[in-house]
């Protein structure tokens, strides 16, 4: 109980009595440490809401990224398996990639499955996005769902890509989240938000 009221009222009354824009902090100013193809490293010096500072606060900009749920014509789910070296493991991931400079994150999307998996795709919707890690990094991910594909060629990746591209259904995507054997906090996101949305429409291959 708060104040006579029970924790399910006090949760419903809380979001209608409070200003989010309180917690907001002002930035008074940034230096940037690093510049790099991909991330940039800064220190902001900020004012919280009841002036305290916070001299160095520490913020890595990112691109923005894309991935998709990619489903293929006869609903086989496209994952693709490859080295991460910050985390140092071998990842299943969903397919994904960097926003190039003058794209679209749909027009992103649509480039990478092709590059990574030679599958096109004429159905791509937006699902969802997702700030990966907003308390260090200031970049968004886009989630699409990817349907109808079809393999019209190979692979062509980047000179430090080597990837693996494996299909599963979706029961066997549901058993590899719930075995957590998808280390990809993001890629996990996506495949929920698809996995509703599929299920929605009646897809199980069940």
């Amino acid at each position: 109980m708060v104040y006579g009221l029970s924790t399910m009222d006090y949760f419903h009354v809380l979001p209608s009595t409070m200003n989010y824009n309180d917690l907001t902090w002002k930035k008074l100013s940034s230096e940037y440490i690093h510049r790099g193809r991909w991330a940039t490293l800064r220190i902001d010096k900020c004012e919280m809401p009841d002036g305290r500072i916070v001299n160095d606060y520490y913020v890595l900009e990112y691109g923005t990224w894309v991935n998709a749920v990619a489903v293929t014509e006869d609903n086989k789910i496209l994952m693709v398996r490859q080295y991460r070296h910050a985390a140092e493991i071998i990842s299943l991931e969903i397919p994904g990639g960097v926003v190039d400079n003058g794209e679209s994150p749909e027009q992103a999307i649509r480039r990478e499955l092709l590059e990574e998996t030679g599958y096109l795709f004429d159905d791509i919707e937006f699902l969802c996005s997702v700030y990966p890690n907003p308390s260090t990094g200031n970049n968004q991910a886009f989630t699409y769902l990817a349907r109808g594909g079809k393999k019209v060629q190979g692979q062509s990746l980047d000179d430090q890509e080597e990837i693996i591209v494996e299909q599963y259904t979706i029961p066997e995507i549901k058993q590899l989240l719930a075995d957590n054997k998808i280390a990809q906090a993001m890629h996990c996101t996506g495949l929920f938000y698809g996995l509703i949305k599929l299920e929605s429409e009646g897809i199980r291959n069940s």
